[in-house]
């Protein structure tokens, strides 16, 4: 496969992956506001998602509306909805002979319907709830329709790889953000509120109530997110089905290229899945969750490197 096949299939998947993420943790929060709306900030959200400065995001954290059109429609936000779903088609439009009519089809149809004025117009002055639930929608349907027609070949690893790797540093950030609120005190009392809705955000709530009869919990919480094989959006989840999918690109043509990502895959796994929520609180928490995002991202960049041909 051309490197800038494998480049595109690798972004547009990584951005799809990116504006669900946002979309979901959009409804979740807003949700959430409506319950507080005194104590309510949208700057963990922010923080998060956007590269805003400290004092651009502390302007904003209190404007509901705004986030959500600065989030979602915003034109000069790089990372918003739209522009991320703009940017996930051009590379799918550059590489059409290589994915399904029908995922080109889904990913059309989600770009024409996150440029709607209409839509625009309803985040603003009627329920975002609904605006919000249509588009996660659409990401739904482009998964589905992913996974049911997509090839199993490179391309599909490529695919998958770039969902993979943009899922666990984003449950990464999510956890290490929503923890310094409570300062990283595991065992600080936090309202069940909290973690409901942060669960809830990355689709983890269900999960939690059927794994832990106890309550809600600092460190249970961690727990899931980090270390339960059996949660899709956890980072072992994500990180052991990375190296599922990476694997599948072996081949003795790029022999070296494979092995020096296959081991810095398999060292963060290893490191992941020996350790405890015990020994985490013992190294620290946010220096855990730092070590573990720099070792994504170092991944992310030598794979670029070494399939993509960018430095």
């Amino acid at each position: 496969m051309l490197s800038r096949v494998a480049d595109s299939l690798y972004w547009m998947s990584r951005y799809m992956e990116r504006a669900d993420g946002i979309l979901r943790m959009l409804k979740i929060n807003y949700a959430s506001s409506q319950d507080d709306m005194q104590e309510f900030s949208w700057k963990p959200v922010l923080k998060i998602f956007t590269f805003l400065k400290e004092e651009q995001a502390e302007a904003l954290a209190k404007n509901t509306r705004g986030v959500l059109q600065f989030m979602v429609t915003g034109k000069d936000n790089p990372n918003s909805v739209m522009n991320i779903v703009i940017q996930a088609r051009e590379n799918a439009r550059s590489v059409q002979d290589h994915i399904t009519k029908e995922m080109w089809q889904c990913l059309n149809d989600f770009y024409h319907t996150v440029r709607q004025e209409k839509l625009m117009e309803q985040l603003q002055k009627e329920d975002p709830i609904s605006v919000l639930d249509t588009l996660i929608k659409e990401g739904l349907l482009y998964y589905g329709t992913t996974d049911v027609t997509m090839a199993r070949g490179e391309g599909n690893s490529f695919i998958n790889i770039g969902k993979l790797l943009e899922r666990a540093i984003q449950s990464a950030d999510i956890l290490d953000v929503k923890f310094s609120d409570l300062n990283y005190q595991l065992d600080k009392p936090a309202d069940a509120t909290y973690w409901k809705y942060m669960l809830m955000s990355i689709s983890g709530y269900e999960l939690y109530l059927k794994t832990y009869r106890s309550g809600f919990e600092a460190k249970n919480v961690m727990e899931q997110i980090i270390l339960n094989e059996n949660f899709p959006r956890s980072v072992i989840y994500s990180v052991n089905h990375l190296h599922k999918y990476f694997y599948r690109l072996k081949n003795d043509k790029s022999a070296a290229a494979f092995n020096e990502i296959d081991f810095m895959i398999g060292k963060l796994q290893s490191k992941i899945k020996f350790s405890t929520s015990d020994t985490i609180i013992f190294e620290g928490l946010h220096h855990f969750l730092a070590e573990t995002k720099a070792s994504l991202f170092q991944i992310g960049t030598t794979l670029s490197k070494n399939y993509f041909g960018k430095s």
